[in-house]
């Protein structure tokens, strides 16, 4: 029988390579081996979706390319999620709002985003792209949301998020704000007090669990 990190990179490579058919397959492999069907999805289809949408941005992928991978994902997570569910492991990790700033109509990344947290666990509410920064505020409010999450592609307008912030931390005082996007970086957020900021799809998921455990 395959060891449990071979099926977990063969799933990694179905995404990878927009292989549905073998998403499928290497699923059922997995349950077979008596592998987490959680452990299953975030170590395999999730990080290989992680892994595409880092080549996104590197311009070895383009859409076409997300968009089959993003297909063989959900291929394997159709096997698998039910399983997550009768474990009794789909319990909300937390309510976000996401969407891409005003004056931005870049989501790619936004989507591939609102995708893992949504694999995740994540109760994900996606406001869209070029959003008005009061909506962000409005929907945090209405959904008394725990994550605020905001993109920003375009150097020329990461400052909106700068702007909002000392509004949403008044309104929103027990929501964690959570920035990304090409223009930005771990610097920007630390001088601007976002309370994380995600490089990658893969790794603002991670940082959204560390947020909703108090960990910065």
């Amino acid at each position: 029988m395959a060891k449990t990190e071979d099926i977990l990179e063969q799933l990694k490579q179905c995404v990878l390579k927009g292989d549905d058919q073998g998403a499928v397959s290497t699923a059922k492999d997995a349950i077979a081996a008596g592998i987490d069907p959680n452990k299953a999805i975030m170590e395999g289809l999730v990080a290989g979706m992680g892994e595409a949408g880092a080549l996104y941005e590197q311009c070895v992928y383009y859409v076409p390319e997300l968009m089959v991978s993003s297909e063989a994902l959900n291929a394997g997570l159709e096997i698998l999620q039910p399983l997550v569910l009768a474990q009794g492991k789909s319990t909300n990790r937390g309510v976000v709002v996401i969407g891409v700033v005003q004056g931005d109509v870049h989501d790619i990344g936004k989507n591939l985003v609102k995708l893992m947290l949504q694999v995740a666990g994540f109760d994900v509410h996606d406001l869209g792209h070029d959003v008005e920064m009061e909506k962000f505020i409005e929907e945090g409010q209405r959904l008394n949301a725990d994550i605020i999450c905001m993109s920003a592609l375009m150097t020329t307008t990461i400052i909106a998020i700068k702007d909002i912030l000392p509004t949403l931390r008044a309104k929103l005082p027990h929501a964690k704000v959570l920035i990304g996007g090409a223009a930005l970086n771990q610097k920007v957020a630390d001088a601007w007090g976002a309370d994380g900021y995600g490089e990658n799809a893969m790794d603002a998921v991670k940082v959204a669990e560390r947020l909703m455990q108090g960990a910065v």
